[in-house]
Order: C-alpha cells, then sequence, then structure tokens
C-alpha cells in the first residue's frame, strides 16, 4: 500500500463555497474571446485558499477562476481535485478516495466566475506529513457540448473572492499531518 494511503483514514468533500462574478459581462452581439485569449487570461487559475487553520483543521481548499466568453447559451464549469506530492519519485499523485468532485455549473458564461471546494484529510497520527496541490479543471460547454477544456495546477497570489482562510490566503501547496 502507498505510504500516503496509509495516512489517510477518510477523505470527505465538503461543501462548495459559492460561484461569485468577478467582472463585468460582454454584449449578447459579441464573438467572445479566442480560445487562446481564454488560455491566457488572468483570470484564469488555481489556488489552495485554505491550508490547515486552527478553526477548519485538516482541511485543504481549493479554489478557481474562469474567465467567461460573453457568448449567450455558454455556461462555465469547474471540477476540483487534490494530489500529493510522491516523496520518492517527485511525481504529483491523484489521491484515489474522496478528493475529487464532479463538474459542477459555476454559472453563464457572461463573465468571469470563481467557485471552490474543501476537503476535510484525517491522517493517521504519528505519520509524516505530505504535501498536497490542488487541480481545477475547466470546462465551457453550451448544452452537453463542451467548447473548451483545460487544467490548472494550484498557484500562489490569488485573490479569492471568498472562501479563503484567513482571508486573502492564497498558496499553491498545502502539507498536512
Amino acid at each position: 500500500m502507498n505510504p500516503i494511503y496509509a495516512c489517510l483514514v477518510a477523505l470527505l468533500l465538503l461543501l462548495p463555497a459559492p460561484a461569485l462574478a468577478a467582472s463585468g459581462s460582454a454584449s449578447d452581439g459579441d464573438t467572445g474571446p479566442s480560445k487562446a485569449a481564454l488560455l491566457k487570461s488572468a483570470d484564469l487559475w488555481a489556488t489552495i485558499d485554505v491550508c490547515n487553520p486552527a478553526d477548519e483543521p485538516d482541511t485543504v481548499g481549493v479554489r478557481g477562476s474562469m474567465p467567461g466568453t460573453g457568448q449567450s447559451g455558454e455556461v462555465m464549469y469547474m471540477r476540483f481535485r487534490l494530489q500529493y506530492l510522491d516523496v520518492t519519485t517527485k511525481v504529483w499523485v491523484e489521491l484515489s478516495t474522496g478528493a475529487a468532485s464532479e463538474f459542477v455549473s459555476v454559472g453563464a458564461a457572461k463573465s468571469a466566475r470563481q467557485a471552490g471546494r474543501s476537503f476535510q484529510l484525517i491522517p493517521v497520527p504519528g505519520k509524516p506529513a505530505f504535501t498536497l496541490r490542488g487541480v481545477v479543471s475547466f470546462q465551457w460547454r453550451r448544452g452537453t457540448k463542451v467548447l473548451l477544456e483545460v487544467s490548472r495546477p494550484t498557484t500562489a497570489g490569488h485573490k479569492s473572492l471568498a472562501g479563503a482562510n484567513p482571508a486573502n490566503f492564497s498558496a499553491a501547496t498545502c502539507p498536512i499531518g
């Protein structure tokens, strides 16, 4: 058994932080930004906004931001998941149980949106700490058709509109254990 799994007794997906509009919207007549512009947008990011604070022990919050296309009829979705750093191989590995959400709608693609998920881990006492990061997958859809999908690992230096603990916290990784 991989040692990281021995460190976890349970992993629970907590309630999501709300999606919030982060910028103004474009008019219905606009053709919207190109796919390349969306992928290079300063509004496209992922961050750790909760990392084991005293009032939420062993909790990791992952938050994402994605730019809107300005197109009516398009909806944006995010999926949140956790990875741990395998200290032997120095490779990020997906946690296998309970450490990923389904894709959740974060709203119409009229403007940039933020949303997040918190995960509570229960480490086994006496086991070494491990390093986690988040990965957010972003989708822009029209109906059931995925127009564009991209994933981003968590990085530091972002402004969460809600849910950060403490306020304005933003990190690339989070040690737990």
